[in-house]
């Protein structure tokens, strides 16, 4: 994310979670830690090579924390960061929003 391109915040927001399977990831890391698959099977048709790619984005940004194992085969988990905590209320604020959407129009 250049810095020489932000213009106010609101863009900062959506150029770090703005993409729609990264909205998805937090909102399923905010139930707790999650191994890559589990994330991938509660997401559903997302691609294994997007998912990594959003993972490794998320992480290069400080939202997400990836941990290794030493085991055969090798165990990943995901979990939110501090900072990807902090989104909690924006979530949640969504899912409000989105729950009042599909019960005026929607239903």
């Amino acid at each position: 994310m250049p810095e020489e391109n932000v213009q106010c915040p609101v863009e900062t927001t959506l150029a770090l979670i703005g993409d729609k399977w990264k909205i998805l990831i937090l909102r399923d890391l905010l139930k707790g830690t999650m191994r890559f698959g589990q994330l991938k099977n509660s997401i559903g048709t997302v691609s294994q090579k997007v998912l990594t790619s959003q993972l490794r984005d998320m992480e290069a940004h400080g939202l997400v924390d990836r941990k290794v194992y030493a085991e055969v085969p090798p165990r990943v988990e995901y979990s939110l960061t501090e900072t990807g905590l902090s989104l909690e209320p924006v979530i949640n604020a969504m899912l409000d929003w989105g729950q009042d959407y599909q019960d005026k129009f929607l239903s």
